[in-house]
């Protein structure tokens, strides 16, 4: 499994099962990089009002994607790096006789689309799990920006490094871990990531399906179910359907081993 992300990603529009999820406001889709609310989370991050000014200019805001529709597929040509914006989304690859491989799923503030820079080609798909807005960076004109901006090249090589990082510890998770281990380490991720974007670190909804999750994990759906199931019954946590609220933090934490220390420093600076 290539390109991994330990961090779990949902539906950032449901993260607290007593509210509304909130429409996908347009004119939010259009303000400047230097007002967005991802600030922290994407390129602008380190970035002076100036060289922010600049990278807004070659920025493009499409139209919100629906559940289902394709940011690209699998062979399309390179040209652009994206981000999600609001929303979410899965990436995958699809054998010749059709299976899936789910490769990550992206909430907000995370890019899409580094893996076909080498080649020049998208070698995965992504489609979106729900209402989702992305942000458009092309890549001849973000390399140039970058050669003439020293603090964007200095972001962009951070966030290469990040999903490297990201990788080494997803194939830690699926080479060491048991079932319930890597079940415990998928919920422990995606609440740490809520927790950064500003939500409920222990209630949320989950986009993607049961089969989705065992998909990524390398588990059989059945080993997800009766794990949550399991999780349910021992006071862990509450599961119902897709809403998922997690009643004892610390002992998901301690189920996720020393191997992968890492991923818990990284969930705590979140």
């Amino acid at each position: 499994m290539h390109n991994q992300e330990i961090t779990f990603f949902a539906d950032v529009s449901a993260m607290n099962a007593t509210s509304t999820p909130p429409i996908v406001n347009i004119d939010h889709l259009k303000q400047a990089c230097g007002n967005c609310s991802l600030g922290a989370l994407c390129l602008p991050m380190g970035l002076d009002d100036k060289d922010v000014d600049e990278l807004g200019r070659i920025v493009k805001r499409n139209r919100p994607l629906h559940r289902g529709d394709h940011l690209f597929r699998m062979g399309d040509p390179f040209h652009s790096i994206f981000v999600v914006k609001s929303g979410s989304v899965k990436s995958y690859s699809s054998a010749q006789d059709g299976d899936e491989q789910v490769v990550g799923f992206h909430l907000p503030g995370e890019m899409l689309g580094l893996d076909a820079i080498d080649r020049g080609i998208h070698t995965c798909a992504a489609i979106a799990m729900e209402t989702t807005a992305v942000c458009e960076l092309p890549f001849d004109r973000l390399e140039d920006l970058a050669s003439r901006l020293p603090s964007l090249q200095h972001q962009l090589f951070r966030l290469l490094s990040k999903e490297i990082n990201r990788e080494e510890e997803m194939l830690l998770v699926l080479g060491k871990k048991s079932a319930e281990e890597r079940l415990a380490a998928f919920l422990f991720s995606l609440s740490a990531r809520y927790k950064r974007r500003g939500y409920s670190d222990r209630e949320f909804n989950l986009s993607m399906s049961r089969q989705e999750i065992g998909n990524y994990l390398g588990l059989a759906v059945e080993t997800v179910s009766r794990l949550f199931t399991r999780f349910h019954e021992d006071g862990l946590l509450e599961a119902q359907r897709k809403h998922v609220h997690i009643l004892d933090m610390e002992r998901l934490e301690s189920m996720v081993s020393a191997c992968t220390g890492a991923m818990h420093q990284h969930a705590r600076m979140g």
